[in-house]
């Protein structure tokens, strides 16, 4: 009898501690949900920010921190200029080039390193691609340059001659929705010196595609502190005209680690 009372016992104890364990879990993963959706709602707020027709209510792409209440969950938000970042599938080979060196590279990997990008996203000859084709062959790789614009920033790890300490470098410094030519008004230390090291910058050709000159294209990232220390990060690129069908069109909107 005494077993059976110490078995009872031990079964209680049990499922109570499991209950415990399953309601701290559905406790975090609804505390999740809400500061999820309190960073969506702060980046719909500074899109709308970014649309008003008054220039002196717009919050500046700076980087500067704005905070905002969602609810009970404090979002920490930042807007930066994304035409201020260099696009790795637009930009001439010598600003690439001027970058790479910028970040570390010595001139000779600076200079093909820069060519072979060139090559992965088919700015170059037809038969300077078709040599590429053959160097990645002999380097024992199964594959070549697409000829086409990079879908992610990953896949510059891909380039022949690219190091993992390289892309970390320039990583920063990069888009995917940028303009062949960085804004030299907005643009950060790195990519400004690497501006400045071209005294002609190349003459880029039309590219598919691109922004005009009156949109603007911001990244926009934000920061959720919730309950039970819940906290959540997204970042959205997105590109604000008045052209727009309803003002702005979303390129890209996610974990900020997709960003990074």
């Amino acid at each position: 009898m005494l077993w059976t009372l110490v078995l009872i016992a031990f079964i209680v104890a049990h499922l109570t501690a499991s209950g415990r364990t399953e309601i701290s879990i559905a406790r975090n993963l609804v505390a999740n949900a809400v500061s999820e959706a309190a960073a969506d709602g702060a980046i719909s707020v500074a899109i709308f920010n970014q649309m008003d027709p008054n220039p002196d209510q717009r919050w500046p792409l700076n980087g500067e921190t704005h905070q905002l209440a969602i609810g009970n969950t404090r979002v920490m938000v930042q807007l930066e200029d994304e035409a201020a970042r260099i696009n790795p599938s637009a930009a001439p080979p010598p600003l690439l080039e001027a970058l790479l060196r910028t970040t570390g590279s010595d001139p000779e990997s600076a200079r093909r390193l820069a060519l072979a990008i060139g090559q992965w996203v088919g700015s170059t000859a037809a038969a300077q691609a078709q040599s590429a084709q053959a160097e990645y062959r002999a380097a024992g790789l199964d594959y070549g340059p697409p000829g086409e614009p990079f879908e992610t920033l990953d896949e510059l790890g891909r380039v022949l001659g690219m190091t993992p300490a390289v892309l970390a470098a320039i990583r920063p410094h990069l888009t995917l929705f940028g303009p062949p030519q960085p804004n030299p008004a907005s643009a950060d230390p790195v990519v400004a010196a690497a501006l400045a090291t071209i005294a002609q910058p190349a003459a880029v050709p039309a590219q598919p595609n691109q922004p005009q000159a009156e949109l603007l294209t911001v990244r926009i990232s934000a920061t959720a502190s919730g309950r039970d220390n819940a906290r959540v990060s997204k970042t959205a690129i997105v590109r604000v005209g008045t052209m727009l069908q309803g003002g702005y069109a979303v390129l890209a909107w996610g974990n900020s680690n997709r960003f990074q």
